[in-house]
């Protein structure tokens, strides 16, 4: 008997791992989901570049794509590169207009490239970056999801994150964005389905919301 469960895939965001999908549960007789994870990009490498090389990491025809934050540009990026049945964009933009202007900022006058990033291992740093928060709390769970501390890798990742030359939003993707998300504001943003009081990091603590949600938008 073939199986005709939807397989999900879901990249995390920037320097995070996929730990940040632990309270992602979809129906397990309709989906089969799978985690996709960073790796360091090689030297001059484009962000198209990067996305076709993460795509040999998907086993199956037609897959759905979620990412948050950066990786929710990436699975956009990806989605140019192989078909897919729908790409799920979480906490991220779907065109540069979407971005803010203190990124477009960046990208004109190149002050991202003066970011303390050598900092990398201090994690209450890398959390504002990744996170768009302060982190007092809960520094050992950000510990816990942001993994990924090559100085290459986001220094790279900031880069293309202001450089990014996406003009229109693809038709296929839906746009998931929380109320309150300070590192994307949300006043920016077109057309999405907006998350009553969701912030950045609405995967991890919005995660019930996620699993009541997902399985219908999805399916549309």
């Amino acid at each position: 008997m073939p199986d005709n469960k939807i397989q999900v895939y879901l990249m995390p965001g920037m320097a995070a791992n996929p730990s940040i999908f632990d309270g992602i549960h979809l129906p397990t007789d309709t989906f089969e989901t799978h985690t996709l994870e960073w790796f360091v990009p090689e030297k001059g490498m484009s962000l198209h570049d990067y996305a076709q090389k993460m795509c040999d990491k998907i086993v199956h025809p037609n897959p759905v794509l979620l990412g948050v934050s950066f990786g929710g540009m990436l699975v956009q990026e990806m989605a140019k590169c192989m078909p897919v049945q729908k790409v799920i964009v979480v906490s991220a933009v779907t065109n540069k207009h979407e971005l803010p202007k203190k990124m477009l900022f960046a990208k004109y006058t190149k002050v991202h490239k003066l970011l303390p990033t050598g900092l990398v291992n201090n994690v209450e740093l890398l959390a504002k970056y990744a996170f768009g928060e302060t982190v007092t709390k809960r520094l050992h769970l950000y510990e816990q999801y942001l993994s990924v501390r090559d100085k290459h890798y986001i220094d790279w990742s900031i880069d293309q994150i202001v450089n990014w030359n996406q003009e229109e939003t693809p038709t296929n993707v839906v746009h998931i964005h929380g109320e309150k998300d300070t590192v994307f504001p949300i006043n920016n943003m077109k057309d999405c389905i907006a998350v009553k009081n969701g912030t950045h990091t609405m995967i991890i603590h919005r995660a019930k919301w996620f699993n009541e949600h997902l399985p219908t938008i999805i399916l549309q």
